[in-house]
């Protein structure tokens, strides 16, 4: 009897263990389907979040969770300060960044990046019935716009025979280019399409000419080759299925 007490003792702790080893594996398992994300929430349309919100919203935020769902994973995001995600990264607190970062050798020497996701650069709006200027070498004589302290109005303010007038919002420099004070807005990429869209303007559109053009990537460790493989075939799907285009239409309007 004692033997058989014995025998049946050591049964109920080994599916014990067993029970509990199973528990840790499967929050193991739920803990690997989070892709840890950085970014830093405050650049609109990319990232963002409005008031009475509980979700990060923007172009970066949408696609990383489509990103996620095609790893079968779901995305986990985190709000760091822009100078601490590649520091975040590398203490292994995040698994990839989305934040509207530039692919540039610098941070390639800290991170690795995916494949290009988006194209960003500065870009000029026009009036739609403007004919003349059709590129940034045609704005010889004429009058520009560009938000004050920005890059476009910095390299406006290069450019031989152009006058700049430097107000303080995009939505100042569209209404200057409607009232026909200047011949063209000159701002960054996203902020050129992001108002047009969202405004619903009429009477203008942006020209395919960019100036310093420059590509964003999702940043992963250095040395996690297979992450960076698996974000790189989602991001192809998604471009393949139509998926990426429904997004890039939601934040920027119908042209790529």
């Amino acid at each position: 009897m004692k033997l058989k007490k014995l025998a049946l003792m050591l049964t109920g702790a080994l599916v014990s263990l067993s029970l509990l080893g199973c528990g840790a594996g499967g929050d193991q398992a739920k803990q690997a389907s989070k892709l840890r994300v950085g970014a830093s929430i405050d650049f609109a349309p990319f990232e963002f979040q409005d008031e009475g919100q509980k979700d990060y919203q923007g172009f970066d935020m949408d696609l990383i969770r489509a990103v996620a769902k095609e790893m079968g994973s779901e995305a986990e995001i985190q709000n760091i300060g822009f100078d601490g995600l590649i520091p975040a990264l590398q203490a292994k607190n995040i698994d990839v960044i989305i934040s509207g970062m530039t692919i540039n050798d610098e941070r390639k020497e800290k991170v690795a990046f995916s494949d290009p996701y988006y194209q960003s650069g500065l870009t000029m709006v026009v009036r739609s019935d403007e004919e003349n200027i059709k590129s940034f070498s045609d704005l010889k004589g004429h009058k520009v716009a560009a938000q004050i302290g920005t890059t476009g109005a910095k390299m406006a303010k290069e450019m031989e025979g152009v006058t700049v007038s430097e107000l303080n919002t995009p939505a100042d420099c569209f209404m200057e280019l409607k009232a026909g004070g200047v011949d063209a807005v000159i701002n960054d990429r996203p902020v050129n399409d992001y108002y047009i869209n969202q405004s619903q303007a009429t009477g203008v559109k942006t020209l395919a000419d960019r100036l310093s053009a420059e590509d964003y990537g999702i940043a992963m460790a250095k040395d996690n080759t297979e992450l960076q493989q698996k974000i790189n075939a989602a991001l192809k799907k998604l471009h393949d299925n139509g998926e990426y285009d429904k997004i890039y239409q939601k934040w920027f309007g119908a042209n790529k």
